[in-house]
């Protein structure tokens, strides 16, 4: 793990998933190098810091996007544009629940985010599924060069990430150049299902999962007898409960599972002592 932080663990974590998201090693140096006195606190202040520095750089990034554009330089904007975002992201994600302007940002991260993905003409399309009178969003990155139905792989987030993180990662493009198409999900208690839908975390996956699936086998393009599901961290239970729950899941996959949070929580609080 890159440390920029040694006493700040959550912060290096976000750095870490930054940079596999895209993020440039020089951008990171110029948000994070003011930082280091705010880094030591862990506090409200703190946090502000951070996302002040990093909102700068999303902000510089998108004046340079909007120059592109306007010069005709679509994909080098929509570049900028998709690195903003994991900016703007970062900054939203580290702050508190109910943080003064947290929703507004995130919304920010939406629209750039979403800006980026049309000029650089990425194969992935936002999609929503109806669940409990509104919907879930999701991702949606097709196969390519398949003739016929593609397989699917149900891609799930762990306690605080989001459907964006997986997909700029990188595991959905890969996928899609093997033949196998990908839905990135906000379940529940994670990205936009709880921050937009009011959808907090549950215990039975598979109340969301089957509505899931009932959403793809509508569409002609996928195999619906090949249906898997993938789920990391706190995602490593709800994935197996969903594809214990709901048969129609042909396959299951879990990463860095976390079977227990209420376990982990109190072996944490242990530590402190």
């Amino acid at each position: 793990m890159f440390r920029y932080f040694p006493t700040n663990y959550p912060w290096d974590l976000s750095i870490n998933l930054a940079l596999e998201m895209g993020a440039r090693i020089g951008e990171i140096e110029e948000m994070c190098a003011p930082l280091q006195e705010a880094a030591k606190a862990k506090d409200a202040a703190g946090s502000k810091a951070f996302r002040d520095s990093w909102e700068r750089m999303a902000d510089k990034l998108c004046e340079l996007a909007k120059e592109d554009e306007e010069r005709g330089r679509l994909i080098s904007a929509g570049d900028k544009y998709g690195r903003a975002a994991t900016y703007y992201l970062t900054a939203e994600r580290l702050q508190a629940h109910g943080s003064q302007g947290r929703e507004a940002l995130y919304q920010r991260f939406q629209e750039i985010f979403a800006r980026g993905l049309e000029l650089a003409k990425e194969n992935c399309e936002r999609v929503e599924i109806p669940y409990e009178g509104k919907h879930l969003a999701a991702l949606y990155v097709r196969a390519e060069g398949v003739d016929g139905k593609a397989p699917i792989l149900v891609q799930v987030n762990g306690l605080d990430s989001t459907k964006e993180m997986k997909y700029r990662v990188g595991l959905p493009a890969w996928l899609a150049k093997r033949g196998v198409s990908s839905l990135i999900v906000d379940q529940p208690g994670t990205g936009e299902a709880l921050r937009l839908q009011g959808f907090t975390a549950r215990f039975d996956s598979e109340h969301w999962a089957s509505r899931i699936v009932d959403w793809l086998e509508t569409r002609e393009e996928i195999d619906a007898k090949r249906i898997g599901m993938e789920g990391v961290s706190l995602g490593g239970y709800y994935c197996p409960r969903a594809v214990a729950f709901e048969p129609r899941f042909a396959c299951g996959v879990v990463w860095g599972a976390n079977h227990d949070w209420r376990d982990v929580q109190k072996r944490r609080r242990e530590k402190r002592r």
